[in-house]
């Protein structure tokens, strides 16, 4: 029997944060839903993935793997993603800012009926600086202009959604940043939860408040383009009028 929901973590040196995120979330969580974690250690240079080893053993519940080196949180969000054995995801990020104990929250807006549906987490009181308030809330202006995406915290991590939805997508690097524009682009709907934001207990950011600027800029752009040029997903069997497929036992 499939889990309920698969919940993928992609992290990134966060050795002394992620064990204590699995444990909350296990808190959170057990015996409400049946769930499976995915994490995936984006090449960490610390002991992130050996903790994880440790910890694991005896937890079927978990599935750990593992990049040679580090890709970026939107392929290791496919990663986990491809592996995951749900049909539905829910992503939060592994240095414990996200509270475990919204993820019900959302499951239980999330209507599994529903085509390219998201819903995410909006962090109205961020734990944050004033630096990265104030890059997020310029970032927010410039996306409702110029993309039109209305959703107030596009950056929260904890989202619920289809994997096929998800792979059905034209994946890019940094997809992580838009997936709500990309769900609003073809046809879906996205629901905005307000959720918990937490100090980091350990660790750092990995990104600067200037870095995360200009690859926004540049991927918005990109984002423009790929709009203009993508076809965006039909229901195969109702625009060809096909009732159902059959594959016969050889394959053909």
């Amino acid at each position: 029997m499939k889990n309920n929901i698969s919940i993928v973590i992609p992290v990134l040196n966060e050795e002394s944060n992620i064990i204590n995120l699995i444990t909350e979330i296990q808190i959170a969580i057990e015996g409400k839903i049946e769930y499976e974690l995915v994490i995936v250690d984006d090449g960490s240079t610390d002991n992130t993935y050996n903790a994880l080893l440790n910890y694991i053993k005896s937890n079927k519940q978990i599935l750990v793997l593992k990049h040679k080196k580090n890709y970026g949180q939107s392929i290791s969000l496919r990663t986990g993603i491809m592996q995951a054995s749900s049909d539905y995801i829910v992503t939060l990020d592994g240095d414990g800012q996200n509270d475990p104990k919204d993820i019900l929250k959302l499951v239980k807006i999330f209507n599994k009926d529903k085509e390219f549906m998201m819903v995410i987490g909006n962090r109205v009181k961020r734990i944050d600086n004033i630096a990265r308030r104030v890059a997020s809330r310029a970032a927010f202006k410039i996306r409702k202009i110029i993309l039109k995406d209305k959703t107030p915290d596009t950056g929260c991590a904890i989202k619920v959604f289809k994997r096929k939805d998800f792979l059905n997508l034209p994946f890019f690097n940094h997809i992580h940043r838009f997936l709500p524009f990309l769900f609003n682009s073809f046809g879906g709907e996205v629901i905005s939860i307000e959720v918990n934001h937490r100090p980091r207990i350990s660790g750092y950011s990995k990104y600067s408040n200037f870095q995360r600027f200009l690859v926004g800029i540049n991927d918005i752009l990109g984002v423009i383009w790929l709009r203009k040029r993508s076809k965006w997903p039909i229901d195969y069997k109702k625009a060809n009028n096909i009732k159902s497929i059959k594959r016969g036992k050889d394959g053909n």
